[in-house]
């Protein structure tokens, strides 16, 4: 069977999102991706949980890093006894689950079933690095597929013809609706609000629809009201870092703005994504404050006077009222209607173990 990122954009290429080989994770760095294709090399498990928390990788890329993350930790314990192996594997499962506060629980969904794949293979004599790196990509797969359905359920929302306005980086889902909306001959042009501080919209969204032969438009943070009224928009679209039960969405800070700006001009906004057991409300949910100093330059150029404070919420949370739908595996779900999802055999973005 064909992996699930054929045809792509480079990006969206697991080895080009992070790889696990010879005793060694690469990581893409997309804090300076399109301008330099780099790669950080990870020789540790420690280090590329620093990686992830200094958002080498985005998006989606965490999850996959962990999961190659663990694989390095398999080789890295490779000699230790039964017992030691194990508590040397569970912590590195905590290191890299808690890398970054606001995404843990789906993060241990990833590391747990890491764990207990490394454990099966050394006790059947097995390479646990090679076993993990495998069941890495076997989740990955399922997980491009079953965002492929996501896919498929947001096209119906788009018009032949028309405008959408994404925000952030949405990882698989962007190439995988926009492949969608190509497949059905839909003329779509694509809005990326650029993002700030890391510019994850203009530099990455906007990347991936370029390589796939869309029309896309880069604006700044502080535009997309305006361009929402100016450019017809049809439609406001992001995925999510967790989708609460009661229906609040935590995404990249700005997608609760952009969202009260769709709500008034009638604009639908479709988050994409499965709900999250693990947060029964928006309670539940850390957001995660970077370093300030990183909003007072722009790709390592100052942009304010020594002495300015600065201030980095990562996250935002958009309540129910603002959101027109939750497009999951199983098709749209309204906000306020999310358990029944599980009702009807959902099992999460990333398989059974996502329940935990």
């Amino acid at each position: 069977m064909d992996r699930a990122d054929k045809g792509l954009a480079f990006l969206l290429q697991y080895e080009n999102v992070a790889w696990y080989e010879h005793g060694a994770v690469k990581i893409l760095d997309r804090r300076i991706y399109p301008g330099t294709v780099e790669f950080v090399t990870c020789e540790s498990h420690g280090e590329v949980a620093r990686a992830i928390a200094d958002m080498v990788t985005q998006s989606g890329g965490p999850y996959t890093a962990a999961g190659m993350g663990m694989a390095l930790a398999a080789y890295e314990a490779r000699d230790m006894g039964g017992a030691q192996y194990r508590e040397y594997m569970e912590n590195a499962a905590y290191t890299l689950s808690h890398a970054r506060p606001t995404t843990v629980r789906r993060m241990e969904s990833i590391t747990s079933g890491c764990l207990e794949c490394a454990l099966e293979a050394r006790e059947a004599g097995n390479p646990p690095d090679e076993a993990v790196r495998k069941h890495t990509v076997s989740v990955l797969d399922a997980r491009y597929r079953k965002i492929g359905l996501m896919a498929e359920y947001l096209a119906d929302m788009f018009p032949a013809k028309g405008t959408v306005m994404t925000q952030c980086f949405g990882e698989a889902i962007v190439g995988l609706m926009l492949r969608a909306a190509a497949r059905r001959g839909l003329d779509i042009k694509l809005i990326c609000p650029e993002t700030r501080p890391y510019f994850q919209g203009a530099r990455l969204t906007a990347s991936v629809a370029r390589d796939m032969g869309f029309d896309v438009t880069v604006i700044t943070d502080n535009m997309p009201a305006y361009t929402i009224q100016q450019k017809k928009v049809d439609v406001f679209t992001s995925a999510a870092d967790a989708i609460c039960m009661d229906g609040y969405v935590v995404n990249k800070v700005g997608t609760f703005q952009i969202a009260i700006v769709a709500k008034y001009f009638g604009v639908p906004y479709f988050v994409t994504g499965a709900p999250d057991r693990g947060h029964a409300a928006i309670g539940t949910v850390a957001i995660e404050e970077r370093d300030p100093a990183l909003c007072l330059e722009a790709m390592g150029v100052p942009t304010a006077m020594a002495g300015v404070k600065g201030y980095y919420p990562a996250f935002d949370a958009t309540p129910p009222h603002l959101v027109s739908g939750v497009v999951t595996d199983r098709g749209v779900f309204s906000p306020y209607d999310l358990e029944r999802y599980y009702k009807e055999d959902g099992e999460g973005e990333y398989g059974a173990g996502f329940l935990v």
